[in-house]
């Protein structure tokens, strides 16, 4: 559905609320939306933002405000039809609302604050125990219990396997869902986070490493004159992002330790740059001789993965110029901007900002060399 032209099509917007099923929303509330803001980023909770006018009394200040319309906890789905095509941009729960009244005129509005569905997963602290399960087995078991939100699970097996034993150590939760998944992700060099869709009311929790394969998106083109689609792209070569973690491993039995040698991060991070940036800095990683060795190297390739993207940029597009709503969590071709940053990327976080007659975005983009692995992007 991201591949739909947008050209100079319209872009509607529909907005659905309620508490745990929603619907779409009564005409006045359509009416007064002034603006919505949506951030979504790889590895990290999606936030969004939107203003209601005020001025006017209407059914929402005269009623649904008052009746917890409102109110947190409420859910919001937000889509983008372009052209008929509907894209959902959003699934999350309301958490703070803020009316701002003013003596000036049309300067009265309602901002509602709110959270992805992942924030249900962050409201109450557990303690429980994962006798003889490995790491994917329990997020798989975690999140089979959000599934009354429409929540599926895309879970992938971690790329250094480590097999349980109940012998010898049982897995503990303390703190919430989202804390555990989010570390059992961390200590795998994955990422969790919530993708909407791809029709309102149902979403996948993924938890797996970042997606790197595939087919990119339309390039984002700049200085290319009439065919420039992007407004603004700036990009950050910096020389201390990228580390080298140190990780010793002591054998139960022996006593002896060991350096683990230095992970291939190519399982996870396939290089999208033809000349890979070095790493400057050397991290010790600290607690990685008691555990499990694959527990350790799998600490070590992590921190080496998560670490690896030395090379960002940033920027700012106008939907309709550039034809296609940029998609985060997906690769990306970016040309007009010279050999050295050139080529594929990944979107690291897309911000969408919604208007009557304007949806613009501002992105990032990482990879973790320089120089494009191919002569040609995808147009």
């Amino acid at each position: 559905m991201a591949d739909e032209p947008v050209g100079q099509g319209p872009i509607h917007l529909e907005l659905r609320m309620g508490p745990k099923l929603t619907r779409p929303v009564p005409p006045e509330v359509t009416d007064a939306l002034l603006s919505a803001q949506i951030t979504t980023t790889a590895g990290e909770r999606s936030g969004f933002q939107m203003a209601f006018d005020l001025t006017k009394r209407g059914a929402i200040i005269d009623r649904l405000l008052p009746e917890g319309f409102f109110d947190p906890r409420t859910r919001v789905i937000v889509t983008a039809a372009v052209k008929g095509t509907p894209i959902v941009l959003l699934d999350g729960l309301i958490v703070r609302h803020e009316v701002g009244a003013s003596n000036q005129p049309g300067q009265t509005t309602l901002t509602v604050t709110g959270e992805d569905l992942t924030l249900l997963m962050d409201l109450e602290e557990r303690a429980d125990r994962y006798p003889n399960l490995s790491p994917w087995q329990r997020v798989t078991r975690i999140l089979a219990k959000y599934t009354d939100y429409g929540i599926d699970a895309h879970v992938v097996k971690e790329k250094i396997l480590q097999p349980p034993n109940a012998q010898r150590r049982v897995d503990y939760q303390t703190g919430t869902d989202l804390q555990y998944v989010t570390d059992l992700a961390q200590a795998n060099g994955y990422v969790f986070y919530l993708i909407p869709g791809p029709v309102a009311g149902v979403s996948t929790a993924y938890w797996g490493p970042e997606k790197r394969v595939g087919t990119a998106q339309h390039a984002l083109t700049v200085n290319m004159d009439v065919n420039s689609t992007v407004d603004q792209l700036t990009f950050a070569y910096d020389g201390t992002a990228r580390e080298e973690p140190q990780a010793r491993w002591q054998d139960p039995t022996t006593r002896t330790s060991t350096l683990l040698a230095q992970p291939d991060i190519s399982p996870l991070r396939p290089p999208l740059g033809k000349r890979a940036t070095p790493a400057l800095k050397r991290k010790t990683l600290s607690g990685t001789a008691k555990k499990d060795r694959a527990q350790a190297e799998a600490e070590a390739l992590a921190r080496a993965a998560t670490t690896a993207d030395a090379i960002s940029g940033s920027g700012s597009l106008d939907v309709n110029r550039h034809g296609y709503i940029l998609q985060p969590r997906q690769l990306v071709g970016v040309r007009g901007a010279g050999v050295t940053y050139d080529g594929e990327y990944y979107v690291k976080s897309v911000t969408h900002h919604l208007r009557p007659g304007s949806f613009l975005q501002n992105f990032t983009l990482t990879r973790e060399g320089l120089i494009a692995r191919s002569d040609t992007v995808r147009p």
